[in-house]
């Protein structure tokens, strides 16, 4: 599974930079599969070994802000591996013209 999500700290300022990379931290420390963009990060493995590292992310900003905000897309599909990198290449390649 992938699981594509966001926490936001509430109530702490405009500046979350700080606060976003903790949970970044969590996640790259796991060792899942992951990526980050400007809105997302991305995070692929099984059910539970995912939301492990997902409720970790949220709990280290939760320790530093009175408030919370969490988004999560997920996309179930049993058997496959590697959709961080494949969906991509997809793409890409109907973009080529391939």
């Amino acid at each position: 599974m992938i699981v594509a999500f966001s926490v936001t700290p509430l109530g702490v300022g405009e500046d979350v930079g700080e606060y976003v990379a903790e949970a970044v931290r969590v996640v790259r420390e796991s060792g899942l599969p992951n990526r980050t963009d400007a809105m997302f990060t991305s995070i692929e493995g099984e059910w539970d070994e995912v939301m492990a590292v997902v409720k970790r992310a949220v709990a280290v900003v939760e320790e530093r802000a009175p408030r919370v905000s969490v988004v999560m897309k997920a996309d179930i599909r049993p058997g496959v591996t590697d959709g961080l990198t494949s969906k991509v290449e997809t793409v890409e390649r109907q973009l080529s013209g391939g």
